[in-house]
């Protein structure tokens, strides 16, 4: 089992979601500790451990160290912001 870690600018980000879409959100993001490449994770162009999860309209942004069994969670943003800030 991998550890979560969820950094305080994709915490923010996860509060700031509409309640109907947080719930999905954070559903997926306990589910990356059983398993970090779910089906249809992608794994970002240009990054050697960056990945994207897709729920809805939305984008968890995380990273996996499998050495030390760790995600961090780098960002949760709507499709069109989600890959600025890497």
């Amino acid at each position: 089992m991998y550890k979560l870690i969820i950094s305080k600018q994709a915490q923010k980000e996860i509060d700031a979601l509409p309640t109907y879409i947080r719930g999905n959100v954070d559903e997926h993001i306990l589910a990356l500790a059983d398993d970090p490449r779910p089906q249809g994770c992608k794994k970002l162009e240009g990054f050697s451990n960056a990945y994207r999860l897709r729920v809805g309209k939305y984008r968890i942004v995380y990273t996996i160290e499998d050495r030390i069994l760790t995600i961090n969670i780098v960002g949760v943003k709507h499709r069109k912001e989600a890959y600025g800030d890497l």
